[in-house]
C-alpha cells in the first residue's frame, strides 16, 4: 500500500487456556500447579499487564471445601443467609459473600462421585494470594480473577463471573463521559471484571479440564501498585449492588414474606419530597384487596399540597384537645399527648384511606347489619396492608395512624368529603429519615391453632 494515511490498529486481545492442570486436592499448592502450566514448553510467558482467570472450584479443591455429598442440603443452609426464590426442591438464594446464585454455590460438578463443592470462604483473598504467589514464583504482576457460573434472571443460559478479584479494575464507571454523538453518559459502569470471566470460559469450557485462562491485550484493566491493593482494587465486592438500590432484590413467593417484613411503621421523616406517581402506583396495589359482594369500598384521599396537610391537621389536633378535654386531662398531659402524637406532621405527603359502603346489603335485624359492616372494614383494612406494603416496595417509609377515625366529621368537612366516606385513618408516607430498630423475632405458632 502507498499513499494516504496510515489505519490505525483496531482494539483487540488474546485469550487461551493453561493445559497441564492436574486435578487438584486438598492441600495443593495451587500457585506451583499454575504458575508450572504457565512456564511449560510451547505456552506464552506471562507478562506484565495479564489477567489470570481461576475457575472457583480448583481454588475451593485446593482450600479443602469439600463436603460429602450426603450433607449437601445441610452445606446449602450453612452457606445461605437469604432464600431468594424457590421452586419445588431449588434454591436461590443468597451467599454469605453477598452472591445471588443457585443453591448458595454448591456444587457437585468436577468433584469425585460422593463429594460437593462449598465456594471459597473469602475469593478475593484467594485471587490476592494466587497473585502474590505468582509475583513471587515468576516475577511478574498479573490481574487475578476467581471465577464461578452464574445464571441470569430473564436470559437463557449460563455464563462465567468474577466472584473474587484482585489486580483487577473490576468495574470501568463511564459517568460523566461522552459517547461518539457527543451524549453525556449518566449510567453506565461496565463490569469488565464479568466480561473477562466470560471471554475465558469460552476458552476453558465446562468438561474440557482447563480450569485457568489467561487474557492478554488489555493491560488498562489491571491495577498499578505491587500489593494489588490500590484504591482502584477493592476486590469484586465492587460487583455486588447495593441492597437499597436493588430493583429487583426480591423473589417470587419469598418476595411476598420479604416485602410484608420490608413494611415497618416509620416515625422520623427526612425532607425529601415524595414521588406523587409511587403513591399512586401503591394505591393501584391497595385495590386488588379481597372485597364483599364484588364491591370496592376503597378510596384513597392523597394530601400532596402542604396547605392541604396543615388545615387538616390544624382543625384534627383542636377536636382532640377538646376531646382530652372532656376527658379531665391537665392542660400539661395533654400538650405532652399532642407532642407524640405529631408523626403526621413530620411527614411530608398524607394519605386519607376511606371506607364506603356502596353495595352493601341491609337486613332486617341489627346482628346482619353489623356484620355486614365488618365485612367491609376488613376489606378496607386488607385495602390499607395491600398500600403500606407496596409504599415499602416503592422505597418509600410509612405510619398508619388512626387518629381520623375519632373526628370523622371533622376530616369529612375540611377535605370536603362525601357523607358517606369513613375516614380509617390517615397514613403518613416519606422517605425514612433512620433504619427501623431491629423488631423482636414473633413465634408465628404461638399466634396459630390447629384442628
Amino acid at each position: 500500500m502507498s499513499g494516504g494515511a496510515a489505519v490505525p490498529p483496531c482494539p483487540s486481545y488474546r485469550v487461551w487456556a493453561l493445559p497441564g492442570i492436574p486435578e487438584v486436592r486438598p492441600g495443593d499448592d495451587l500457585v506451583g500447579l499454575i504458575a508450572g502450566a504457565a512456564t511449560a514448553p510451547g505456552m506464552p510467558e506471562l507478562a506484565q499487564g495479564d489477567v489470570l482467570l481461576v475457575t472457583s472450584k480448583i481454588v475451593s479443591k485446593a482450600e479443602g471445601r469439600v463436603t460429602e455429598a450426603a450433607d449437601r442440603e445441610a452445606a446449602i443452609d450453612a452457606e445461605t443467609v437469604r432464600v431468594v426464590a424457590r421452586r419445588g426442591g431449588l434454591r436461590i438464594t443468597e451467599t454469605r459473600h453477598g452472591l445471588i446464585m443457585a443453591a448458595a454455590g454448591v456444587d457437585a460438578s468436577n468433584t469425585p462421585a460422593g463429594t460437593v463443592l462449598l465456594l471459597p470462604v473469602d475469593p478475593d483473598a484467594s485471587a490476592r494470594a494466587i497473585r502474590d504467589g505468582l509475583r513471587e514464583a515468576l516475577g511478574v504482576d498479573v490481574g487475578v480473577l476467581v471465577t464461578d457460573t452464574f445464571g441470569r434472571p430473564w436470559r437463557a443460559g449460563l455464563t462465567d463471573v468474577a466472584i473474587g478479584a484482585a489486580g483487577v479494575r473490576v468495574l470501568d464507571d463511564l459517568r460523566g463521559g461522552e459517547d461518539a454523538h457527543g451524549n453525556r453518559l449518566s449510567a453506565t459502569v461496565t463490569a469488565t471484571a464479568d466480561e473477562l470471566a466470560a471471554a475465558g470460559d469460552l476458552v476453558k469450557g465446562k468438561a474440557g479440564g482447563l480450569p485457568v485462562a489467561v487474557v492478554r491485550g488489555l493491560p488498562h484493566v489491571v491495577t498499578d501498585g505491587a500489593d494489588g491493593l490500590g484504591a482502584a482494587d477493592r476486590g469484586a465486592r465492587d460487583l455486588l449492588r447495593d441492597p437499597a438500590d436493588d430493583m429487583f432484590r426480591l423473589g417470587t413467593s419469598e418476595a411476598v414474606r420479604e416485602a410484608v417484613t420490608l413494611r415497618r411503621t416509620v416515625r422520623e421523616f427526612t425532607a425529601e419530597p415524595v414521588d406523587g406517581a409511587a403513591v399512586r402506583r401503591a394505591a393501584a396495589a391497595a385495590v386488588t384487596a379481597p372485597a364483599p359482594h364484588h364491591t370496592t369500598p376503597w378510596r384513597f384521599v392523597l394530601l400532596e399540597s402542604e396547605t392541604a396537610r396543615a388545615g387538616l391537621l390544624d382543625a384534627m389536633r383542636e377536636a382532640w384537645i377538646a376531646d382530652l378535654r372532656g376527658d379531665g386531662f391537665s392542660e400539661e398531659s395533654i400538650a405532652k399527648r399532642v407532642r407524640r402524637g405529631d408523626v403526621l406532621r413530620k411527614a411530608p405527603y398524607l394519605v386519607v384511606p376511606c371506607l364506603v359502603m356502596d353495595g352493601s346489603h341491609t337486613y332486617p335485624d341489627e346482628r346482619r347489619n353489623t356484620a355486614e359492616r365488618e365485612m367491609f372494614v376488613v376489606a378496607a383494612g386488607a385495602g390499607v396492608q395491600n398500600f403500606l406494603v407496596a409504599l415499602a416496595g416503592e422505597r418509600l417509609g410509612s405510619a398508619w395512624v388512626s387518629s381520623t377515625m375519632f373526628c370523622r366529621d371533622v376530616v369529612r368537612d375540611v377535605l370536603g368529603l362525601p357523607a358517606d366516606w369513613d375516614p380509617m385513618g390517615a397514613v403518613a408516607v416519606g422517605h425514612a429519615a433512620a433504619p427501623p430498630r431491629e423488631r423482636p423475632a414473633r413465634d408465628a405458632g404461638a399466634f396459630v391453632e390447629v384442628r
